[in-house]
């Protein structure tokens, strides 16, 4: 505060408002359609902050990386993350993740941050190659596949077997996937802020939710029973204990096992499936990758962590998808304070958002963004490196997702197998963003042509 009793807050201003929309739900029909194209446009008309009101809440929009070191820096008493993203709560559970404390959500992470170190990543790879092999083997010499739906049922195999276990993964029937899918189903814009209307798809991930737990506590029941104690997350859960000494109860584990699944998987076969539609709309861009595969996995070397972190063209690919189409399209926060931004004031009570599609195409940070283009990422020009918090596919800051290398890990295992054994081809060339879900895949179909090759 000055002399003349002015603080400084109020000398700065609000943000400017996006024009049009309807009463109460704003511009929620524009946004429900495509989110992208709405933040896009209001960026272009009014700049990189702006509001808009969406379904009777007032939506600040900030852009660039500088605004996103902003969001991510900020505390959880300024900007909460478990206020916006308690739409998890009927998918986890109950005093877990996002409807927790952010100091018990720190000690759940703790119980699986094990599971993702050096050592741990070391022993995953040549399950994932295996899976990866398994799943290959079925196909035909010739055929056509969904190659979304590859993706999500892949990846889903590699992170059960990976993180849960064996035992989980000899019972991942047909019940399981459908399950997690009706799960995901209650993942969608409504839920952000009405998560228990009663939709036919909430109706779906709620009995999806009660049959999870008791498939769970079956196998927990019959784990305890012969006193089994190999390495995995189910014995660590097990015997887990917070600090005030109480154990996890079955619905705990579970709800915990699916969260660190939805991270493991969720952006993984939305990032994998885009990283090979761009691959093969841009096939200059294969022998660079083909050549590398054969250098490093050729004549039957073994597919170990250090040689996967070898695949740097491959990397890069995958960079450039995940800049390109980011699986998480928005990342939002409710202000519980006002929070100041440059000669901006942003009243509390309303939300925060920035966008992974919106910054990865601003053109002072990505050169040409719109063309694809992984070499963007080579030694010498590492465009991401410009600025910090200007590649957000997967967060950034203290909520970055835990799964990320895990996340890189599986695509890199599973596009250098497609690549060994088959020759590919789209059999349509474009494909457009699907933005009914939160997780943003293709639009499907999208098929893919398959021919076997012939390996000595």
């Amino acid at each position: 505060m000055n002399k003349s009793g002015i603080t400084f807050s109020n000398l700065k201003k609000a943000p400017p408002l996006l024009c049009g929309g309807l009463p109460y739900l704003g511009h929620a029909l524009e946004f429900y359609r495509n989110p992208t194209a709405l933040l896009q446009q209001g960026q272009e008309q009014l700049g990189d902050i702006f509001s808009f009101l969406l379904l009777g809440t007032q939506v600040t929009f900030m852009s660039g990386s500088k605004a996103n070191e902003a969001f991510f820096r900020a505390p959880d008493n300024l900007l909460s993350t478990r206020e916006v993203y308690k739409l998890t709560t009927p998918i986890f559970g109950k005093g877990l993740a996002y409807d927790t404390t952010p100091e018990m959500m720190s000690e759940q992470l703790g119980f699986v941050m094990p599971l993702l170190r050096e050592e741990r990543l070391q022993a995953y790879a040549s399950l994932m190659v295996q899976e990866a092999q398994v799943y290959f083997e079925s196909w035909d010499v010739e055929g056509q596949v969904d190659l979304l739906s590859v993706m999500n049922e892949l990846t889903l195999i590699i992170a059960c077997r990976c993180l849960i276990g064996r035992e989980f993964r000899q019972r991942l029937s047909t019940e399981f996937p459908r399950l997690y899918r009706d799960l995901e189903g209650g993942l969608n814009f409504l839920a952000f802020f009405y998560p228990y209307l009663p939709l036919p798809s909430f109706k779906k991930r709620d009995k999806a939710r009660i049959r999870v737990v008791e498939l769970i506590s079956q196998i927990l029941a019959e784990r305890k029973a012969r006193e089994d104690e190999d390495e995995n997350l189910l014995q660590t859960l097990m015997t887990a204990q917070y600090k005030d000494g109480s154990y996890l109860s079955d619905d705990n584990i579970t709800g915990i096992l699916l969260t660190l699944l939805f991270a493991a998987k969720q952006n993984t076969a939305v990032l994998a499936t885009w990283t090979g539609i761009l691959l093969l709309q841009n096939p200059q861009y294969l022998p660079v990758i083909l050549q590398e595969q054969q250098q490093i996995l050729g004549n039957g070397k073994e597919v170990s962590l250090n040689a996967l972190r070898q695949l740097v063209a491959l990397e890069r690919s995958i960079k450039e998808a995940e800049r390109m189409y980011p699986p998480i399209i928005m990342l939002m926060r409710k202000i519980l304070r006002d929070f100041e931004y440059e000669e901006y004031c942003i009243p509390s009570d309303g939300l925060l958002m920035i966008s992974p599609a919106v910054t990865h195409r601003i053109a002072d940070i990505f050169h040409e963004p719109n063309r694809y283009d992984p070499d963007r990422f080579s030694p010498g020009r590492e465009e991401d490196r410009k600025a910090i918090y200007s590649l957000i596919g997967f967060g950034g800051g203290r909520h970055r997702c835990i799964g990320q290398t895990f996340a890189y890990q599986q695509i890199k295992v599973i596009w250098s197998t497609l690549l060994r054994l088959f020759d590919l081809e789209l059999v349509y060339q474009n494909y457009e963003p699907d933005y009914s879900t939160l997780v943003v895949g293709p639009q499907k179909p999208c098929l893919v042509r398959y021919r076997r090759k012939n390996i000595q």
